[in-house]
């Protein structure tokens, strides 16, 4: 017996219902993208590995998915490289390109290359698929889709507010509860000089963005690990563990490194923020983390995490602003900021809090039965207006057993099934079932289109 195929681990086939709610999710984020002034591009799946390497830490670029170069790709390999299994040296003899780990990335490559092509500030979204060779569990793939939006060429941190207001838009439409975590790398900047460690931020921000995956004493842990001093460690712990309102946290940052220049600034960015989207009123609780960090490198700003309050699930929407992510294509100083929404945790969200519509699964919403060529022709006429007016139907290709016409029409939960058989053919009418109640009723053919305005 043949083996049955399988799809690699970490990834998911998606059958036409579960496609009716990821599209449901796709079309909501979209729509809310489009009114908050955001335009759609595309880049592709794959890119140079020169602009991808560098871009997420030594940990990031571990997770990048390379793509063999074609034809004979071990023609250039040298080898000794092949002969010492040097993999970390040989991957640039024989790849030159990989799949995108972001669309950030990807993003100011192509601000970057269409500069001359655009208007300032930039607003742009982007719905696509990402790939990361991580270790899949539940809510972590190898393959899902990100949906961004990202505006470049302005400082305002105004554009952080819209964006929590646009995070919050998308979630209350969906009918998802969250808490918005926000932060300002500035501060943890702050933090590291203040400990001592003023060349170990990115060590910090790499650990203790782990907090709730590894718990506090594992960050210690790791912290000393690296390299910290036990002093510093103990001199990060306000951060890990103080509790309490957003002017509480302020309050221990304040004292903590207010007194620095990175901490004065970042305090300033924050409470502009706050501010600002407390007045705004959102559906969405606001809470400042001071110990998120968004593992990212080119963070520079604020950072902001979206989680789910209903569910037990890693961040479903996470962004933050980068001040000079284009300068590492030639473009210095040209500020952004951007959030991601994971449109695949999300799914599993609301399909663990059952929160898609009754109705999203229903596609076609009118079934024709097939008694016959003749009865089929007046179908497809029949059709033709329905479909004029936007009312999706189909027509049962082949004339077998009413019955199980009627269980095809079940399984796929069309609403409507119409009957044309002899009498109504002869009479010009046509019999219209109602499958959620079960009546029926009969209406001249010409007049069907009419019940579905």
């Amino acid at each position: 017996m043949a083996q049955k195929p399988s799809i690699p681990k970490g990834t998911r086939d998606f059958s036409p219902a579960e496609m009716a709610r990821r599209n449901f999710i796709f079309n909501t984020i979209r729509e809310v993208f489009s009114l908050y002034g955001y335009s759609p591009i595309e880049t592709p799946s794959m890119e140079n590995l020169s602009t991808l390497m560098g871009k997420y830490g030594d940990e990031g670029d571990k997770l990048l998915f390379k793509i063999l170069n074609s034809g004979d790709y071990l023609r250039d390999a040298p080898d000794e490289l092949l002969t010492a299994h040097d993999s970390q040296h040989l991957t640039s003899h024989i790849s030159e390109k990989g799949l995108r780990y972001d669309l950030t990335v990807p993003f100011a490559r192509y601000v970057v290359q269409h500069r001359a092509e655009l208007t300032m500030p930039f607003k742009r979204y982007q719905l696509q698929p990402v790939w990361r060779a991580d270790r899949p569990q539940r809510g972590r793939y190898r393959e899902f889709y990100q949906c961004d939006a990202d505006v470049v060429g302005s400082d305002s941190l105004l554009n952080e507010v819209e964006l929590l207001s646009l995070i919050d838009e998308v979630m209350t439409r969906l009918g998802i509860n969250v808490t918005i975590k926000i932060n300002n790398r500035k501060l943890l900047t702050a933090v590291a000089e203040v400990i001592g460690a003023p060349d170990r931020v990115v060590d910090i921000t790499v650990t203790i963005d782990k907090i709730d995956k590894m718990g506090l004493d594992k960050v210690n842990a790791e912290l000393l690990d690296k390299g910290l001093t036990q002093e510093a460690v103990d001199a990060l712990q306000p951060l890990l563990t103080t509790t309490g309102s957003n002017e509480v946290r302020l309050e221990m940052m304040r004292n903590m490194v207010g007194h620095t220049v990175a901490g004065e600034k970042g305090l300033q960015e924050i409470e502009f923020v706050l501010n600002h989207v407390t007045a705004l009123s959102l559906h969405s609780t606001v809470e400042l983390d001071v110990s998120l960090a968004r593992g990212l490198n080119y963070y520079t700003g604020t950072i902001i995490e979206v989680k789910a309050r209903d569910v037990e699930i890693g961040s479903i929407t996470g962004g933050g602003r980068y001040d000079n992510l284009t300068g590492v294509f030639g473009m210095d100083g040209l500020s952004g900021v951007g959030i991601s929404f994971g449109a695949d945790r999300i799914y599993d969200v609301m399909t663990a809090l059952n929160l898609f519509p009754a109705d999203t699964a229903t596609t076609v919403k009118v079934m024709f039965v097939n008694f016959g060529d003749n009865e089929a022709a007046r179908a497809l006429q029949l059709m033709r207006d329905l479909r004029a007016a936007g009312v999706a139907c189909e027509l049962y290709p082949d004339a077998v057993k009413v019955k199980k016409q009627f269980s095809y029409a079940g399984d796929k939960h069309v609403p409507y099934v119409v009957i044309i058989g002899e009498r109504e053919l002869a009479e010009g009418t046509v019999t219209v079932k109602d499958m959620t109640t079960g009546t029926q009723s009969t209406v001249e053919a010409d007049r069907l289109r009419h019940l579905f305005d």
